[in-house]
């Protein structure tokens, strides 16, 4: 089944939101082996969203909407394809019945044009709203398939997960197995992993392999279909073999989990701790470690160090280390980490000291990371790195890189 997506709303093309509704459902759609070859934003306007609608009758059997069910008179989504289809909309009654309860609940008086928010195609498999007013729809005619869905992300996507994806899967021919895994790379980007996986990319069909950047990682989703989900994962088995066989030394892992939540997950298993030391880094290592479900186990503290005054006052840094190095250097680093796990009764210490941009300091360019890690009592290792982005990108990736670090060094 081949989709498209379809998003209704002006202030999508002013840019005052985001189309965040067409990233999600793409991503959930690809889960359970539906092809999304096109996204379109239109604004509110019935002549315009009769022409997109027209166009995706050309190229799409699966035809998505979001946005445009709402009570006030530039909601116009349901009214433009109920004319298009030649279908009348209806009253639905349990839908009525909700939007009247929360009024209710929330001692607020109803408005009539609310009453607009229970219309729906008439014969469509109507979808509830648990998380707001209008209900969504699906509605087929000969080999199409309209699914109508409000446009809000908080009712949105608990919808589609709950009843948009049943009632889909219910209408695609092929009723196989479809199993998904991520995995998740750091240390290589985008442009060399595909490089190095070209010929698998270009003579893929099941599974399929779809690699993605973000945030300074690269994962590549695999996903595949059969009959027996046995056997799909087999498929999937098959496919990371080949994959790690070339770049299986840069994945730290799989499906939803992060850098840091995996770190904690050695630190747990290896029962040590981790104090930090941050200058360039202003606290984002220790934020995102305590952000974590029992952080207080693993993390003793940290010290944002951010002048050379509270390197030496709060971390003991010698001096003359500053003096002679610099605070952006190899020694200064070291001191960090070695004094923050003394001084915090930590197995671990990890240091983070740098130019994170725009201008340069003490003679290094911007994006001069120094990264030092100092674990059971021996010297501390340092890891220079130069990084190129804006002063933002600079410091997520010189955490992520010290998260990679620990984790390599907690692995042996």
């Amino acid at each position: 089944m081949n989709a498209e997506i379809i998003a209704v709303g002006s202030e999508l093309l002013l840019g005052q939101i985001n189309n965040t509704n067409a990233r999600y459902l793409s991503a959930q759609l690809a889960g359970i082996g539906v092809n999304v070859y096109y996204h379109t934003v239109v604004g509110d306007n019935p002549d315009r969203v009769k022409k997109a609608l027209e166009i995706a009758d050309k190229r799409s059997e699966l035809i998505i909407f979001t946005g445009g069910l709402g009570p006030t008179k530039d909601d116009l989504t349901k009214e433009t394809i109920a004319k298009h289809l030649g279908v009348e909309l209806a009253m639905d009654e349990d839908a009525m019945s909700s939007i009247e309860a929360y009024f209710s609940r929330n001692n607020r008086v109803m408005t009539v044009n609310n009453k607009k928010q229970a219309l729906v195609l008439k014969g469509s498999q109507v979808l509830k709203n648990d998380n707001g007013m209008a209900p969504g729809m699906l509605y087929s005619k000969d080999s199409h398939h309209y699914m109508l869905l409000p446009g809000p992300p908080f009712e949105m996507e608990p919808m589609f997960a709950a009843y948009g994806i049943p009632a889909i899967m219910a209408k695609m021919e092929q009723q196989a197995k479809i199993v998904s895994r991520v995995l998740r790379f750091f240390g290589i980007g985008e442009a060399a992993l595909e490089t190095r996986l070209e010929d698998l990319i270009e003579s893929q069909s099941n599974p399929t392999i779809a690699p993605l950047a973000s945030e300074s990682e690269v994962t590549i989703r695999l996903t595949a279909m059969h009959e027996s989900e046995a056997a799909a994962i087999s498929l999937i088995d098959e496919m990371e073999a080949k994959i790690m066989e070339r770049v299986g030394h840069h994945l730290y892992g799989y499906d939803d989990t992060s850098l840091m939540l995996e770190l904690s997950k050695l630190l747990k298993a290896k029962g040590m701790t981790v104090a930090a030391a941050e200058s360039l880094t202003g606290g984002m290592f220790q934020q995102e470690m305590t952000s974590l479900p029992g952080a207080s186990g693993l993390f003793k503290g940290g010290v944002v160090c951010y002048t050379n005054e509270a390197k030496i006052n709060m971390l003991q840094v010698k001096k003359e280390t500053i003096d002679e190095h610099g605070a952006v250097s190899e020694q200064c680093a070291r001191e960090l980490a070695e004094n923050a796990a003394r001084l915090l009764g930590a197995d671990i210490g990890i240091s983070f000291t740098g130019v994170a941009g725009p201008d340069e300091l003490e003679g290094h360019p911007a994006g001069t990371v120094f990264i030092g890690i100092h674990m059971n009592g021996k010297p501390a290792r340092v890891e220079k790195l130069l990084l190129s982005g804006s002063r933002g990108i600079n410091r997520t990736r010189a955490v992520k890189y010290g998260c990679h670090l620990l984790i390599n060094s907690l692995k042996g």
